[in-house]
Formats: structure tokens, C-alpha cells, sequence
């Protein structure tokens, strides 16, 4: 098993993988180093898409003959089949490298364990185990969609200490484009709202309701100032295609030609459509719908696989998370809480669910806290993303 040092050359390895957040889809993200018998980084290595070459292959390039007879530390298994680059294993095993300590396997079934095989077959010493949960928390997005074909789904809101997401209706005026305000004052600090970006620029894609745009009119775009491998794709459902034209969302895309706004819709005249194409919105109609004859998910989430999105962030109103929690394709929840009750008699709640009782709440499992100033978050699962 992996020693103290080992850890300590793991950990390097998984900060050189974060340094690809948001540059990596729809490949993982994975950090490389290698060190000498005596302990020493002499090359090292993160994988970017645009890059092509993997980490392990830039850290044997900075390596050069360093490498013969070093050590590579890894948070994921090496590859050992033809994809976009030649298996990474022979390039190692050609380098004369002597052991490779990894955090986890590959999560891909077809390919998991094949790495460590080859690698052990050619006199490679190949460990497996350190900081794993660490590992799998940075490429669950990975595991979910290489495993299921389907995105990751986060599931976020902002919401006060009884939550409520908004004001009663008539009073839902000046949002922010977080989707976090109450009637023109902020739920959530500007630490945590800062955070929000964050999360965008780490998924491929975001998701809310026609209701939101209508009630808030966001733009729903990174801010993050973090350059992304592409555009952060902008997900909305619209059952009968409501969308404004002259909404911020249609005219950013407009006047950028950015080719980022997707629309699914369960319904809708070939006038409206032909508009809205015009002026660069990608439309779908959705032939599988819910029983309230809405796009149904699990149909838009096959859809947004087939597009290569990893990941997708929900930031929707109480209906569209409602749903979302009814059709069981939430595999994790960020919920931001602010020390505040709002005692708003018809306040707008987290979710909106019909009937049922406390026995078929949702129930999540390996809670995280997060402070960003007075504010708080809880980040948990409720589905394993490793899970078939």
C-alpha cells in the first residue's frame, strides 16, 4: 500500500488534476508526477482536453530520462487503450519507469483494471488505494456519464434557514442571477454567490425552468472569470416554448452567435421555433413527457449525454426541482442556507412535490458543510455516482 511520502506525492498529484476543473470534459481530469528513488518531483503533468496529450505523457516528457527507474503518481489509472492518444502504459513502460502508485481505478467497466495488468505484466510495480475517496469525488461526473451515458446531476439552491427559495408570487421582482434574492435583497453573501460561478464553471451544463426565466429573467452564465473549455450550455425546459425573444438569455445568444441555449419543449408552432433558431437558440421537442406533459428528464438527460455533457447543474424554481426529485435523477445536492426565516405566509419552498408523507422524503447520505462567510452549504448524495 501507498506510504505517508506516497500520500503526500498523491495529494500533489490530485491538486495538478484540479488545475484542470472545467478543461477536462469529456475525458477525467487526472494530475501526474513523477519522482526519482530519492523522492524528487522530475516531471510533472495535468490533462486538458484542448491538450490532448495525458498527464502521465507530459510528465515523462518533462522527465526525459529522469523517468527510467522513477515512480508515477496518479490519481486515476493509467490507460491502456487507443482513444485519442496511443495507451498510456507503453509510453510508461518504455520510459523504464519502475512503480506506479494510483488513487483508483478506472471507473470505466469496460476498461478498469486493464491498466495495472499491463503494466504489472511488462515488471511494473502498480499500487492502487491512496486518497481514493478524494479521487472519486474529483471525477464523479466522469464515472456517472462513462458508466450510464448520462450526466452527472447537482442539484443547487440558495434559500433561507425554513426553505424558501423566493417571496409569495406576486412579490418575485429583481432576482439575482443566481437565483437567489428576495424581492431585490440578497439571500446569500457574496461569498457564496461567488461560489455559485464557481460550481458553473465546473459543470458542462445548467438546467432551470421556463417559470425562472419568465419570474427572473437571468442570464445563467459563468462569471467565474475562469476560462472554460467551452461555453457553459444553457439548459431550459419549456413545455410550450414561452421563451421571450426579448429575454436576456435569447438576445446574449443574439448578439453573440455563442450557440449556448438549448431549449427543450414538450410543444410549439414552427413560427415561434423558426425565430428562435434564427437568432442562434438550439430547439428540441421532447416525445417522452411526464404525466404533467412536461419534457420528461430522464429523456433530456439521454439527450444531453448524446451531446458529451458530463455534468449538469440544476438551478431551477420549486417546480422544476421537484421534479427533478420525483423523477429520481438527482445524484447530488448543493444547498446554500443563510442564517435567515423568511415567515412569509406563501413564500416559495425548495421543491414542490405533490402529497406523499415523511416516508418518501428524499433521503441523501455523506453530508459535506461548507462556510462561505455567515452562510452555510450542505453538499451530499443522494445516489452513489459510481453506482450502475
Amino acid at each position: 500500500m501507498p506510504t505517508h511520502s506516497d500520500e503526500q506525492l498523491l495529494r500533489r498529484a490530485l491538486e495538478l488534476a484540479r488545475q484542470g476543473l472545467g478543461q477536462a470534459s469529456p475525458n477525467p481530469y487526472v494530475g501526474a508526477v513523477i519522482a526519482d528513488a530519492n523522492g524528487k518531483v522530475v516531471g510533472t503533468g495535468t490533462y486538458t482536453y484542448a491538450g490532448v496529450k495525458h498527464a502521465e505523457i507530459l510528465a515523462l516528457e518533462a522527465a526525459g530520462s529522469k523517468a527510467r527507474g522513477a515512480t508515477l503518481y496518479i490519481n486515476l489509472e493509467p490507460h491502456a487503450h487507443q482513444g485519442r492518444t496511443p495507451p498510456c502504459t507503453d509510453a510508461l513502460i518504455s520510459a523504464g519507469i519502475r512503480r506506479v502508485v494510483a488513487s483508483m481505478p478506472d471507473p470505466n467497466p469496460k476498461v478498469s483494471g486493464i491498466g495495472f495488468e499491463k503494466l504489472r505484466a511488462a515488471g511494473v510495480q502498480a499500487e492502487v488505494g491512496g486518497l481514493e475517496d478524494e479521487a472519486r469525488h474529483l471525477n464523479e461526473g466522469f464515472a456517472r456519464y462513462v458508466r450510464n451515458g448520462t450526466p452527472l446531476v447537482t442539484l443547487k439552491s440558495a434559500m433561507t434557514l425554513d426553505g424558501k427559495i423566493a417571496p409569495p408570487p406576486p412579490d418575485r421582482t429583481n432576482r439575482s442571477d443566481t437565483g437567489d434574492g428576495f424581492s431585490g435583497t440578497w439571500i446569500t453573501g457574496e461569498t457564496a454567490r461567488a461560489h455559485v460561478h464557481e460550481l458553473r464553471h465546473q459543470h458542462d451544463a445548467i438546467l432551470a425552468g421556463v417559470g425562472t426565466i419568465l419570474a427572473d429573467n437571468p442570464l445563467l452564465t459563468d462569471r467565474s472569470g475562469k476560462s472554460p473549455r467551452r461555453p457553459l450550455l444553457r439548459v431550459i425546459l419549456d413545455s410550450h416554448l414561452r421563451l421571450p425573444i426579448e429575454s436576456r438569455l435569447v438576445q446574449s445568444v443574439a448578439a453573440e452567435r455563442s450557440n449556448d441555449l438549448l431549449v427543450f419543449c414538450a410543444s410549439a408552432d414552427e413560427k415561434t421555433i423558426n425565430q428562435l433558431t434564427e437568432l442562434g437558440v438550439r430547439v428540441e421537442k421532447v416525445a417522452d413527457l411526464d404525466p404533467n406533459g412536461r419534457p420528461g428528464l430522464r429523456a433530456v438527460l439521454r439527450r444531453l449525454g448524446e451531446l458529451e455533457i458530463v455534468s449538469l447543474m440544476i438551478e431551477g424554481g420549486s417546480t422544476v426541482n421537484g421534479a427533478a426529485l420525483a423523477a429520481n435523477v438527482v445524484d447530488k445536492v448543493f444547498l446554500y442556507y443563510a442564517p435567515k426565516i423568511s415567515g412569509l405566509t406563501g413564500a416559495v419552498p425548495f421543491a414542490a412535490t405533490a402529497g406523499g408523507d415523511l416516508r418518501e422524503a428524499v433521503q441523501v447520505k455523506h453530508l459535506q458543510l461548507h462556510r462561505f462567510g455567515e452562510d452555510f452549504a450542505v453538499e451530499a448524495y443522494v445516489r452513489d455516482p459510481y453506482s450502475e
